[in-house]
């Protein structure tokens, strides 16, 4: 119950104490470079703890429980869960990576991309430069174990180029970020539109190979696209309604 919840939040507290005695002492680099990840999440968890025993939380069904990013052991893998999204576990190894510090507005980020996911859609964060739209969804692939291969968009980008890369994508189940996507020309992003939507049409009957622009190609479910976009900038191009939706 709230007592328990309150007890481990006192725990966490001191757990993450200790790491943080650590260190400050004299450590190896690498050992470092495994801590400073570990105390940003460990700070999350411990800060999500306190709340929720403030809050009363006391049962597995209450919502601020199920609104966090949540993992079970299943007989087919790792099940990763947030509010009624449930999904797969990539067990992609992607060596020793910084994490991102996790505010509200970036659970709520998660929720929401989340969301997406499970309806076999992307994500598509959108406001000024620098504020961390990209490094959200990097740092969601990263709490997932996949791959998120980062692309910055151009107006020299045509559509045979993206061709190639969504081949690649759904081949391998990786996400791709697609930066700064509304600078590409309109014209492209149309026909872009409908090589995502033969994608995720394809995603969504759980096909296991399909035809993709004359290619016959395995699909991997765990591929998924998202695209960031600074809007009211000099040189970007409204998004056109095919691909909206």
């Amino acid at each position: 119950g709230n007592s328990g919840l309150r007890a481990y939040g006192k725990k966490c507290a001191d757990d993450l104490d200790a790491v943080v005695t650590l260190v400050r002492g004299d450590l190896p680099k690498l050992t470092r470079k495994v801590l400073a990840p570990l105390i940003v999440m460990d700070v999350h968890a411990r800060d999500v703890i306190i709340k929720m025993g403030e809050d009363g939380v006391s049962s597995p069904t209450d919502f601020d429980w199920l609104a966090q990013l949540r993992y079970y052991p299943s007989e087919s893998g790792i099940k990763v869960r947030m509010v009624s999204t449930e999904l797969d576990y990539g067990y992609e190894y992607m060596g020793m990576q910084g994490r991102l510090v996790v505010t509200p507005l970036t659970d709520r980020c998660y929720r929401t991309l989340m969301g997406a996911l499970q309806l076999d859609l992307g994500g598509a964060p959108e406001g000024p430069a620098g504020t961390g739209k990209t490094e959200t969804t990097k740092d969601l692939g990263k709490a997932m174990a996949i791959q998120c291969v980062v692309m910055n968009c151009s107006d020299g980008l045509d559509y045979i180029a993206m061709a190639k890369f969504f081949k690649g994508l759904a081949a391998s189940g990786s996400w791709a970020c697609f930066d700064e996507f509304n600078r590409i020309d309109l014209e492209v992003l149309s026909v872009i539109a409908q090589q995502i939507l033969t994608i995720q049409r394809a995603s969504t009957q759980g096909l296991k190979r399909f035809l993709f622009e004359g290619t016959d190609l395995p699909l991997d479910a765990s591929c998924a696209v998202f695209i960031t976009m600074n809007p009211g900038y000099a040189g970007r191009t409204e998004l056109p309604d095919n691909l909206k939706a």
